[in-house]
C-alpha cells in the first residue's frame, strides 16, 4: 500500500488536502466513514455517478492508501467493495479539522 501524499505540494493554498478536497473523493471518503464497507454500485447509487467518474477517483484514493478495494465474484458476477483504511480516516480527520478551522477564522474574521 502506497503512502498517502502529506506532502506541502498534496495541500492548496488553504493547506487543504488536495486529494480529499475534490468533491467527489470527499464524498467517497465521506460515505465509507459512515459505515463499514460500501459495494462499487452502492457507491455508485448513493453518489450519483458514473461508472467511469466512480472508478477513476476511487483508484486515486486506493493508490494513496486511503482506501482499501476487495475484488469477489458472487456466483458470476464481480462484486467490488470498499472500505476506509486507518491513513484513509486519519486524512479525513485531518481534513475537517482543517475546515473547521477555516470555518471559524472565517466567521471570526480573520486567517
Amino acid at each position: 500500500m502506497a503512502e498517502p501524499d502529506v506532502s506541502a505540494a498534496g495541500h492548496g493554498a488553504l493547506g487543504l488536502e488536495r486529494l480529499i478536497h475534490e468533491r467527489m473523493r470527499l464524498a467517497i471518503v465521506s460515505g465509507l466513514a459512515v459505515t463499514h464497507s460500501l459495494t462499487f454500485n452502492e457507491l455508485k447509487r448513493q453518489l450519483g455517478t458514473t461508472d467511469g467518474n466512480l472508478s477513476v477517483h476511487a483508484r486515486k484514493l486506493e493508490e494513496a492508501g486511503y482506501v482499501v478495494c476487495s475484488k469477489s465474484v458472487e456466483g458470476k458476477v464481480p462484486r467490488t467493495e470498499y472500505r476506509l483504511s486507518s491513513a484513509g480516516r486519519e486524512a479525513l480527520g485531518r481534513y475537517l479539522a482543517q475546515m473547521e478551522a477555516l470555518i471559524h477564522a472565517t466567521r471570526n474574521g480573520g486567517w
